[in-house]
Parts: structure tokens; sequence; C-alpha cells
């Protein structure tokens, strides 16, 4: 069966404290509040088109040939004939899962992870074994003898997310050269999501596309949803230099006709940006970071490791069940007419029982509402009845 959203799932219960009349401070969802550049929106609204017609299925070879530029300053080489568009980052893993795995194949991947990832494997008809990344050490990347312990004869390809989503983990450059070696050893697809590329904090970005002894072995999935805050154009990527992968990738495509044409023509424009576009909204995620990491740790019984980047971090808190307490908070709690909504960390591990003390804050609000935000969350672990300390 497919399962709930965890970040999603609580929306009932958000949308019954707003008719009550509280103010809800969304944190539990990556959808940005920064501003969608007005020039790619305009793009598409002074676009001469007479008639809105098919793409080709891997997506306009303007805009794939564009992309080959983003990608080079980011370091990374390839043509646009090993890119291929998709509806968002989502349709970019699903091809990736379904190109490279039979049904029953395998999928190692670290834990906590992007829910989503579970319900495309179910698409796909594989299975996702978990690798457990603690808390304690900020999310690193588990020891690689504990990847070889799990690989069997089943097992295809490894999954990362770089930046992290949920951790907001950074994978350094000796992770993802081991990840490589274990690989490289076992003949493994290392999947590697990079839709937060743009807001690295600490440390040094490295795509899996650097790589250099597994060429054939990289599958990269992209989206501009993050990046240029257009969530919902649904414009991804997938990318690979392996021709027999993109063939089959591509019969995918022309099962789905073409990628969004209109989003098409916004993520062209996008390429266009200035390149220091970034700077100032990766500026507002770094300063939201390190207020919503320094409010936590100020909260009694709460611990919040500081992520590298995306727009993310998890905590631990003092309570019983982070489900019910997330729950509670929309239900029951109220400060000055607010409340926070949160999403379970449970929903991010595959492992019965792990991260149930923990919750996802998702920092794209302004500091004013990440202090409202955080001043909620401090007065209700005072009276939430499930209290662990």
């Amino acid at each position: 069966m497919m399962p709930p959203s965890p970040i999603r799932k609580l929306v009932p219960y958000a949308e019954a404290a707003k008719k009550r009349g509280t103010k809800v401070h969304h944190l539990n969802i990556g959808q940005p509040d920064i501003e969608t550049p007005p020039t790619i929106l305009d793009a598409v609204k002074n676009a001469d088109i007479k008639v809105l017609a098919y793409s080709h299925s891997a997506g306009n070879e303007s805009y794939r040939k564009k992309l080959v530029h983003y990608y080079k300053k980011a370091g990374i080489d390839i043509s646009h004939e090993e890119i291929i568009i998709t509806a968002g980052g989502s349709e970019a893993i699903v091809f990736g899962m379904m190109a490279c795995l039979d049904s029953g194949d395998e999928i190692i991947v670290p834990e906590p992870y992007y829910a989503n990832y579970k319900s495309f494997a179910m698409m796909a008809g594989v299975r996702i074994i978990p690798i457990t990344a603690t808390i304690e050490n900020g999310f690193a990347l588990p020891a690689i003898e504990s990847f070889e312990k799990l690989i069997t004869d089943k097992t295809r390809a490894i999954l990362i997310c770089n930046p992290n989503n949920p951790t907001g983990y950074l994978y350094s450059k000796e992770e993802l050269e081991a990840l490589e070696d274990i690989c490289l050893r076992h003949g493994l697809f290392l999947f590697s999501d990079e839709a937060y590329r743009e807001f690295c904090y600490e440390g040094t970005y490295t795509s899996a596309m650097q790589l250099k002894r597994i060429p054939e072995q990289v599958i990269l999935m992209d989206t501009i949803s993050k990046r240029y805050s257009a969530c919902g154009a649904r414009i991804g990527a997938f990318i690979t230099h392996n021709k027999e992968v993109y063939a089959a990738a591509l019969k995918l495509t022309q099962a789905r006709l073409s990628p969004p044409g209109l989003a098409q023509i916004l993520g062209e424009a996008a390429v266009d940006l200035p390149d220091d576009y970034f700077n100032e909204p990766k500026a507002a995620y770094q300063s939201r970071r390190d207020l919503i990491v320094q409010r936590l740790n100020q909260i009694p019984g709460v611990f919040c490791p500081t992520p590298g980047g995306a727009f993310y971090v998890i905590a631990r808190l003092p309570i019983d069940d982070g489900d019910r307490f997330c729950q509670w908070l929309l239900e029951s709690f109220s400060h000055k007419e607010q409340t926070v909504m949160l999403s379970p960390a449970s929903g991010f591990y595959e492992t019965p029982g792990l991260g149930k003390h923990e919750v996802r804050l998702a920092y794209v609000i302004n500091n004013d509402d990440i202090n409202a935000a955080m001043d909620c969350l401090e007065e209700a672990l005072k009276i939430y009845p499930g209290k662990t300390n």
C-alpha cells in the first residue's frame, strides 16, 4: 500500500486550526517563500505561442543545450544528448529506478530519507534497503562497512540526496569517493538527487557526476523547484553518460509523451539569470538556518545539529511520539493565537521505531516568523502532556 506523505498528512488539522482563527507557521514542507524570479515568469507570459504542442520526449533541444552551460558552471561536463527533461525531480527518480532496476531489485538508501523515495520505489516495483544515519554525528554517511553488509545479489544501486533532504547534511568529497569505491567493486549504480545544489553553507559541494571512475554508473536526478523557488513548474532533469540507460529512460519518456511545455520555457529562461542570482536567497537561507538551529538548541531538552546545506533541519525533542506531538500542536495548542506545523521524522525512516522523538523543520519562512514559530514550540514543550523530561 502506498504510504501517506509525512509532510502532507497533517494538512486537514492545519486547515481546521486556521478555521478556528489560529495562525499556522508552516515549517512542515519545503515550499520556499523566496519570490520566483519575475523574469522567468515573464518568459512564459511573453512567449509567442500559436499552438502549445508536444515537445521532444526528452525535452526541448534549446533547453537541454542551455542546461549544458548551467551544469558546466557547476563543474559537471555533459552533452545535451545526455539530458532528459522530466516532470519535476520526482519523475527523474522514478525513471532512474525503472530504467536501471527490475522488479524485486534493491536500492540502499541512507535513512532518514526523502519520504517519497519509498513511493517511487513501490511504483517501480523495487525495494529500499535502509542504512541508518544518526543525529549524534549530524547524519553523516554511515560507515562503508555497513553498506557492504547490506549488499546482496539483488542490490543494484545506492541512492543519496546531496545536500540532504530531510537532514540538510552535505556529503563531503571523501564520502562520495567512498561510495564510488563500493559502487565500483560491486557494479552498482549511484543515484544522486541534487535538488539543493545551490544551497551549501559549510564545506564544498561535490557532485556525483564529478566522480571519475564510475561515469557509466552515476545517474543524476535534478529539479528547478527549489533553486528558483518554482516548485509548481514541475520541471526536472535525468542525466547520465550511460547510453544504454539513457535509451531505456527515453522509452519511458515516450510513454508519457513530453514534459510540461510552458514550464520548459520558464526553465530555459532561468538558465539566463545572472551568476550572482543565488547570492541573495542563499544568504537568506543561511541566516534562517543559523537562527533556527540557535533557537532550537536553546530550548531545554532539544538537540539539533547544524546542517551544511539545503533548508531543513531534524531536531530531537523531549516528546513521547512525534506524530502525536505534531497533531497535538494543530489540534490542541496555540500561543498568542499561533501554532507551528512540523513534519514527524518517523515518516522519513524505513526502520520501524526510528525517528519517534524527532521532527523535521523546513526553514522556508522569514526570520520574524521563525522566531514566532520557535516561541510557539518552546511554549508547547512546556505543557505537552507527553513530554519526556
